[in-house]
């Protein structure tokens, strides 16, 4: 007599952060991959409605707003920022990088992480006109870095060769 067992594989679910106006072309290949690659994820826009915009003026509506993120941050695997605008919110979020769940981001994330003070050390990729302000961090030229739990791009056209690695730390 044979048995089978299921066995669930838990797919990490991601809180992925859009200021508004957000850099369409980087949010966009994040929720595409996530999408095709069934994992979940809640977009919260930073702003005070849901209505946000890209920065080519495209209107749309977030999952929910930044505020409902606080204290909720323990419900999330990852951190993604869309964008690398969101220096002052991501303040106030900083124990998601202190867990070492893993920090996606790319222009000026790695510069947020080093300002927030969780990736002390560690080697961040960061847009070119960004590099000079990264405090903490080590900030690098390549298109792309993961150091740790840190995952970032230099700039949009960079997270396609970094993202296979996002959705295995997501899977």
């Amino acid at each position: 007599q044979y048995t089978t067992k299921r066995i669930a594989i838990m797919t990490k679910k991601a809180a992925v952060v859009a200021v508004n106006p957000v850099n369409g072309m980087g949010l966009f290949q994040y929720l595409e991959t996530f999408f095709e690659n069934k994992i979940p994820c809640t977009v919260f826009a930073v702003a005070e409605s849901r209505e946000i915009r890209t920065n080519s003026g495209i209107g749309l509506t977030a999952d929910d707003v930044i505020a409902n993120l606080k204290g909720h941050e323990e419900e999330y695997d990852a951190l993604v920022f869309a964008c690398g605008d969101a220096v002052p919110i991501f303040a106030q979020l900083t124990t998601v990088g202190e867990t070492g769940k893993p920090m996606i981001g790319h222009c000026a994330a790695g510069m947020m992480f080093g300002f927030a003070g969780v990736a002390a050390g560690r080697r961040v990729a960061v847009h070119p006109m960004a590099k000079a302000a990264v405090t903490g961090p080590v900030a690098t030229d390549a298109p792309f870095e993961i150091d740790g739990n840190f995952f970032t791009a230099q700039e949009e056209h960079a997270i396609p060769a970094m993202i296979g690695r996002v959705v295995e730390a997501l899977k």
